[in-house]
């Protein structure tokens, strides 16, 4: 009975060391400061740069309706404009040319950049549109991760074009942004001209509020 009773005791004690060993941890853990984030690079501001306009542009993208995707706007003033279609194949396009000069590599199989780049003519419906969009943008996260500081500036030997605009990697990076930030620009005027606003816009207070 006594031998019963010490294991019971010692079974206790060691109870008690642990629970208390475990609520101390848990202070200690809470007390701690989290290490660190790690300091942005050239790399990560340039993706998180990307991202926010892959977001905008692809949302735009999905909102218009298939039958609408030929939609251009009506008028002499617009004649030769592109379709809500070919906004989205250009700037498709332009990504795939654009990294996969800063990569380095060929164009992707199937993507074809002459004329004025609005793709192949085998993407018709929303559906191979947009995940031909969607493609360019992965692309474009891969050809970010690898600028830094020893190769951002160093002239492309092989550059797209002869302007200082495509010379570099970081300038093909940059002009990428701009370049689909610019026709994005067009999608929300074309979205807005068939009664759809713009899924960026959706819930945003009132850029032009009524004067009190």
């Amino acid at each position: 009975m006594k031998t019963k009773t010490r294991w019971t005791r010692l079974f206790l004690s060691q109870a008690i060391v642990s629970a208390l060993f475990a609520t101390a941890f848990t202070a200690f853990a809470q007390q701690t400061p989290a290490p660190p984030a790690s300091p942005p690079t050239m790399a990560s501001m340039m993706d998180a740069q990307l991202s926010m306009a892959e977001k905008a542009f692809v949302a735009a993208a999905e909102a218009m309706p298939d039958d609408k995707y030929s939609f251009a706007p009506p008028g002499a003033d617009f004649s030769g404009v592109r379709t809500f279609a070919l906004e989205v194949r250009h700037v498709a396009t332009a990504n795939y040319v654009l990294y996969s000069s800063i990569l380095g590599q060929d164009l992707p199989k199937g993507v074809v950049a002459s004329g004025v780049w609005n793709g192949t003519d085998n993407l018709q419906t929303k559906e191979q549109i947009v995940q031909y969009l969607k493609d360019s943008f992965a692309l474009g996260h891969k050809a970010m991760a690898t600028l830094n500081s020893d190769n951002a500036l160093v002239p492309l030997a092989h550059p797209v074009a002869a302007s200082p605009l495509f010379t570099t990697r970081l300038a093909l990076a940059v002009f990428s942004l701009a370049h689909a930030s610019d026709h994005y620009g067009q999608m929300v005027e074309y979205l807005r001209m068939n009664g759809i606003v713009p899924p960026a816009s959706v819930g945003q207070p009132s850029a032009n509020p009524p004067p009190k």
